[in-house]
């Protein structure tokens, strides 16, 4: 498809390029008002309209939507400010629900539901699929199948407030076992690690719980990302800064100096051991 376009577009730019050199070229008079008219018609109306027209009759079949079956996977985004809510809802099986990174197997269809919870956002992968709007009250559908394994930068190009420059996703296509396998440790309950107690008390007595859910516990929060599995991901806010110890504190301290205007507040009265056992503790969990 792409080659078959460029093809088009070098043969419409190759004749542009030959009149513009004739034109110069063309001793005085060589041209009369006529012969000139009939160039113009021809070599600038009918020619590009012909190529022009076969390019979309030969590109208008792949601008159909792909056809999704009742066991595609569907996978629910729903834009907030300024993160990612996603929730994986295969086939037969209860739905598994994570934040601001998306999974998806290669060759196999998935459907995007798409939404928003405050604002008008946009969700747009270049490397994988065009761009929908995320509306609130509505849902819009985008249909993707990944051809090869990889990694797609994904943004939001709906200007949302104070931080819709740090509002990014990563989507990692994987080879269909490795994302069945990714799905079913997604499913199962977080496991920090043995001696992460301090970090959980902390979180607990900060009031983290009451914004953030960690399947296993007792967090249940709906009004931020859910943390479950937040070590295994590969950025943190929204693929704007590194999954690193020293992010996660500053992270936790001060999210709106990491991203202006997030609801979530800062914590100045946090003590640097009390946000390192957290850091820890949501480290741990993969």
């Amino acid at each position: 498809m792409t080659v078959v376009m460029l093809i088009g577009a070098i043969v419409i730019a190759c004749g542009v390029a030959a009149l513009m050199i004739a034109a110069v070229r063309a001793p005085e008079g060589r041209l009369t008002l006529s012969s000139g008219m009939r160039l113009i018609g021809w070599a600038g109306g009918v020619v590009p309209v012909v190529v022009l027209l076969g390019l979309l009759l030969y590109s208008l079949p792949a601008m159909r939507p792909l056809p999704v079956a009742q066991n595609d996977l569907r996978i629910a985004v729903e834009g907030e400010q300024f993160w990612w809510r996603v929730q994986y809802q295969p086939p037969g099986a209860a739905p598994v629900v994570t934040a601001n990174e998306i999974r998806v197997p290669v060759g196999r269809t998935v459907q995007f539901d798409l939404t928003a919870g405050d604002v008008i956002h946009s969700f747009w992968i270049p490397g994988l699929a065009g761009k929908m709007d995320m509306i609130p009250g509505r849902t819009n559908r985008l249909i993707v199948r990944a051809t090869k394994p990889g990694t797609f930068r994904g943004v939001c190009t709906e200007f949302c407030g104070l931080s819709h420059a740090l509002m990014a996703f990563d989507v990692v296509a994987m080879e269909p076992a490795a994302f069945d396998a990714w799905l079913a440790n997604e499913r199962r309950p977080a496991a920090p690690a043995a001696d992460t107690a301090a970090g959980a008390n902390a979180f607990a007595a900060n009031g983290c719980a009451g914004c953030h859910a960690i399947a296993g516990t007792d967090a249940a929060g709906a009004i931020g990302p859910d943390l479950t599995h937040l070590g295994s991901r590969s950025s943190l806010g929204a693929a704007t800064q590194p999954m690193t110890r020293a992010a996660l504190v500053r992270f936790i301290t001060d999210a709106p100096a990491v991203k202006p205007g997030a609801r979530m507040p800062a914590y100045p009265q946090m003590s640097r051991q009390d946000a390192q056992a957290i850091a820890a503790y949501l480290e741990s969990m993969k």
